[in-house]
């Protein structure tokens, strides 16, 4: 069983797919901007085991029952539509004063938030169910590939995030003013508002 041709085109497909700004890149910048590496990484731990779960999902066909059922793929994307707008007004509503620091983010809270916001995207179940099995060959254990591929996207998410991070702690001391600060929030959550009644009026 050659595994090797699966693993490389997956690999090409997901490639696109991490590099293409969306919500992901928009919370790990805004994160980073704004609390600094430890926060940023929380989040982007989040993100990528809420992309593991998918995989394992997939794999396993649970999450086939959101491309069977349009009433619990409804339910997913109203609870998760609801999630991103709640969050983008949030910020939308933050009040600056000249005289505060870094927002205060920690490791946990930004861990959850990439974690939920991932869970909640049946958008990501959806691209799973339609590309994962095209790349799980017939004779190989489904759960365990499907693991395996989720891996690889996973460790390309890595290595991606790494980037954002790391460019976002290079330009963070100029970009940690006040009014650097409500713009980044009132742009990040225009953002996640925007992705939130995308994925509201989704059918």
């Amino acid at each position: 069983m050659d595994i090797a041709p699966s693993l490389w085109s997956f690999a090409a497909v997901v490639a696109l797919l991490t590099i293409t700004p969306g919500l992901d890149t928009a919370l790990i910048l805004r994160t980073s901007l704004l609390s600094g590496r430890r926060p940023a990484w929380g989040v982007v731990l989040g993100i990528q085991l809420g992309t593991l779960a998918w995989g394992l999902l997939t794999a396993v066909g649970l999450s086939t029952l959101l491309a069977a059922s349009q009433l619990a793929y409804d339910i997913l994307r109203w609870t998760g539509a609801a999630y991103l707008v709640w969050m983008g007004i949030r910020m939308l509503m933050t009040r600056t004063k000249p005289q505060e620091g870094p927002a205060e983010t920690g490791f946990g809270t930004g861990f959850r938030r990439g974690l939920i916001t991932n869970l909640l995207n049946p958008k990501v179940g959806a691209f799973y169910v339609a590309m994962l099995p095209q790349f799980i060959p017939a004779d190989a254990p489904h759960a365990a590939m499907g693991l395996l591929l989720a891996g690889v996207h996973v460790g390309e998410g890595l290595l991606w995030s790494a980037m954002l991070v790391g460019c976002a702690a290079l330009m963070s001391g100029a970009l940690r003013t006040p009014a650097v600060r409500r713009l980044l929030d009132r742009v990040t959550g225009i953002v996640i508002v925007a992705f939130g009644i995308r994925l509201a009026l989704d059918n």
